[in-house]
């Protein structure tokens, strides 16, 4: 049961619920990814699942099974919370805070809807891919509706934040004061999801028409990414050591990690896109060189975020404590995307070239901090939406909309 008709008190952060429930979802799908064999898909589907879960071994069986059950859990969390959140958006357009959302700073939040849809359409190809027959035979036919569905969204997305800095630019109203924090990168979140998004059939697809077109808007996507995300780092960083950070808007110093997930992976689709569709093969060195630099800064980030939210409280107050925030949710999408991106570090860079025996004792050593990681993303998940969703809560100290 969820809270209903939140009006003023809700806030588009709120879609970073249902982002975080569908990215859990596809983090189980990287068991699945990394550890079932499928030589002749370039990832595992219903054909290569289900041998195992028929004859497998015990072991095998039970892990295929928490792994397809985790992905369907999370994938049906990911669209209640999608539907929840349309309803309530639709609403709180309707009111007074939502006019003075899109006069200010926070207008930004609102790419947490393209962001999330993006999500929605991950989620769906995962779902198709391991749980419906013979998908694979028809995959080049959904290849160009995949680009148009990302297209969309990312259209969507131009649109938000174009009407967002049209204005900031004529007006020349954002406010430096209330920019400390790194809540502003949102925005290249949801451009770098776009981009991942449209590198999937630039890097699988047979024809080579739809290599090039899915992996040109890829980089189109990442190409803003990148710039805007440099600008709104360097921007956020500059209003942080003056003024502090707002303890809020704390678990926005992680938003790195996601972004460099995304465009780390949008690269290697695009590598192997490349390969595939003309010819050109990508060096294993230059997987490993990459997987690591991005693990590095991810690392780095966490670090330093992890620190500093300790010494807010923040931990205490917004996840055990009176304290309340819609931004909360932001603590998913990084332990999420840390994951991943460790498994790509794991398999891509490590085993792919040779220095990691893939399910040898070290291997397994290696997974347990990303397994403790999963594990403890989920936990929080769970604790968020208790908090904030329930009937019974409140938003208490701090208000959904700050």
């Amino acid at each position: 049961m969820l809270r209903k008709n939140l009006d003023a008190h809700y806030s588009p952060l709120f879609f970073l619920g249902s982002l975080g429930a569908g990215g859990l979802s596809v983090s189980f799908f990287m068991y699945l990814m990394f550890m079932v064999d499928h030589p002749d898909t370039p990832l595992p589907t219903y054909g290569h699942i289900m041998p195992l879960l028929q004859q497998g071994s015990p072991v095998a069986r039970t892990l295929v099974a928490l792994a397809l059950m985790a992905i369907l859990v999370l994938a049906f969390q990911h669209l209640r919370l999608l539907m929840w959140n349309i309803r309530e958006y639709r609403r709180f357009r309707q009111t007074d805070a939502f006019q003075k959302l899109i006069s200010s700073n926070n207008e930004v939040a609102l790419m947490a809807i393209p962001l999330t849809l993006a999500m929605t359409i991950n989620v769906g190809f995962v779902l198709g891919a391991v749980f419906v027959p013979h998908l694979w035979e028809v995959v080049e036919y959904l290849f160009p509706f995949a680009i148009l569905g990302f297209l969309a969204v990312g259209i969507y997305a131009l649109k938000i934040f174009t009407h967002y800095m049209t204005r900031l630019i004529t007006a020349g109203d954002f406010d430096f004061v209330e920019n400390n924090s790194l809540s502003q990168m949102i925005a290249i979140f949801a451009f770098a999801m776009v981009s991942v998004g449209l590198a999937a059939p630039g890097a699988m697809s047979h024809h080579v028409e739809v290599n090039a077109i899915g992996i040109f808007f890829a980089i189109f996507f990442a190409a803003i990414a990148m710039v805007l995300g440099l600008l709104k780092f360097v921007l956020g960083i500059k209003s942080i050591f003056r003024h502090g950070i707002s303890e809020a808007a704390s678990p926005s110093l992680w938003i790195v990690i996601p972004i460099l997930t995304l465009l780390g992976i949008a690269f290697i689709r695009m590598s192997f896109g490349v390969h595939h569709g003309f010819g050109d093969p990508a060096p294993r060195t230059g997987l490993f060189i990459l997987t690591s630099t991005v693990l590095s800064l991810q690392l780095m980030a966490g670090l330093i975020g992890y620190a500093v939210m300790k010494r807010l409280n923040y931990f205490a107050d917004y996840l055990h404590g009176d304290k309340r925030h819609a931004g909360s949710y932001a603590l998913i999408c990084p332990g999420v995307a840390l994951f991943v991106f460790g498994m790509f570090f794991i398999h891509m860079g490590l085993v792919r070239n040779g220095l990691l025996e893939k399910f040898g004792v070290t291997y397994f050593i290696m997974l347990l901090p990303l397994l403790y990681l999963q594990f403890r993303t989920l936990l929080t998940l769970l604790t968020i939406n208790k908090r904030l969703l329930r009937p019974e809560s409140s938003l208490g100290q701090s208000t959904a909309a700050e």
